[in-house]
């Protein structure tokens, strides 16, 4: 039986925010020291983003309200709404994407409707309201009554993880079962004007966006690449438990990120890749760079370039993570899932390859996982059948 994620699309919110923009905003802000103004500057111009989205319409040069919460676009005044004003935006604006997510991927999934679902898990960490998501996504779907409904929340950037382990061992337990995974995260609801060096990291980095996977073991026709969830394992690192964190303020929730998280994971991350290699042979024996793909979240430009070092990756290697955080910022647990939808919609050199994934979260948590990418569409047997071989290829290694 193998369990494989049959499909995985994305959704973001309308508003985009253009890092140079949203720079000149935060750096105009009153109060900041000169000390903050160069912050703000650096932080922004260093983070290789383009352009991110946000659930903050009121962030959008042509939204314009007589009574504005986030942002006075009249004045360029950052305002300062309360942690509980922050999550009544985030129920609406965060059930419309979990929801939008949710029907894409099912959409996308030939064989599965709404009425086949067993299972939904998902993930946030940037809000809290209940009935939650999985509740919404239920009822707005048209499910049955009777699925099985998981939340896993304020887990950080790593959460799609342990969501997709869930996934896998609900259908490892039940062949029958399909699991649909939805991360949404409206990271931006929470950024503010500071002298923080945390906060200014946070508000040249954060975004919004959410992503949605049918995960399943059932006999299902082929429509297109799908993701062999081969092995997940976590690990926490020896040092870093305050170096990265994730709290609930007055003003919103606030981002403890320090900087020396890049040179943690310099000194852990082969150590914490171990238990995962170590459940293929010849990937423990030190030819892990042989993987074709790598789905690294791209907590930022830093963290990036020393996976990249550290391991030995090429640049093409990092291409999805960095092209990911370039065009939608860091959006927390939901951007891995970005990252590897990047790499489902490449073109596949082979019927099968493997992925390595992994994210780092609070702890210092790192979260790692080993998918095989399996493409149909190279195997000369067509249909279904076709993607029976290509997954039997991908069991036997």
């Amino acid at each position: 039986m193998t369990v494989t994620l049959r499909s995985l699309e994305t959704a973001v919110p309308r508003t985009v925010l253009v890092q140079p923009e949203a720079r000149d905003v935060f750096a105009a802000q009153p109060g900041l020291t000169r000390l903050g103004q160069r912050l703000v500057r650096t932080c922004f111009d260093s983070a290789a983003i383009d352009t991110r989205h946000t659930a903050v319409a009121e962030m959008s040069a042509t939204f314009h309200s007589d009574n504005p919460l986030f942002f006075d676009v009249d004045t360029g005044l950052l305002l300062t709404p309360s942690t509980k004003e922050r999550n009544d935006l985030f129920t609406v604006e965060a059930t419309t994407l979990f929801i939008e997510a949710a029907t894409k991927a099912l959409a996308a999934c030939d064989g599965v409707s709404p009425a086949d679902v067993t299972h939904v898990v998902t993930v946030s960490c940037t809000g809290f309201f209940n009935p939650g998501p999985d509740y919404k996504i239920v009822r707005a779907l048209g499910m049955a009554a009777s699925v099985q409904r998981y939340h896993l929340g304020f887990m950080g950037c790593y959460a799609a993880f342990p969501a997709l382990r869930a996934a896998k061992a609900f259908c490892d337990a039940d062949q029958d079962a399909v699991v649909l995974v939805v991360s949404a995260e409206l990271c931006s609801l929470h950024v503010r004007t500071s002298n923080n060096p945390d906060t200014i990291m946070g508000s040249s980095l954060f975004a919004d966006g959410a992503a949605a996977a049918v995960v399943t073991a059932r006999d299902l026709p082929a429509t297109g690449p799908a993701l062999v969830l081969d092995h997940f394992e976590t690990v926490l690192t020896p040092v870093g438990e305050d170096s990265m964190a994730w709290n609930i303020g007055d003003q919103g929730f606030e981002m403890v990120l320090d900087s020396y998280v890049p040179h943690i994971i310099d000194d852990h991350i082969v150590g914490a890749l171990e238990p995962l290699l170590a459940h293929e042979p010849a990937l423990a024996a030190g030819e892990y760079r042989d993987i074709r793909h790598w789905a690294i979240h791209p907590g930022g430009r830093s963290i990036l370039d020393k996976v990249e070092a550290k391991l030995g990756l090429s640049e093409d290697q990092l291409v999805p993570a960095r092209e990911t955080l370039r065009n939608y910022g860091n959006m927390s647990s939901a951007t891995v899932m970005f990252v590897l939808k990047h790499i489902l919609d490449q073109p596949a050199a082979e019927e099968s390859e493997s992925i390595c994934a992994m994210a780092f979260g609070p702890g210092l948590t790192v979260e790692t996982g080993l998918f095989t990418k399996v493409s149909p569409e190279l195997e000369p047997v067509s249909g279904h059948a076709g993607l029976e071989h290509a997954l039997d290829h991908a069991a036997r290694g």
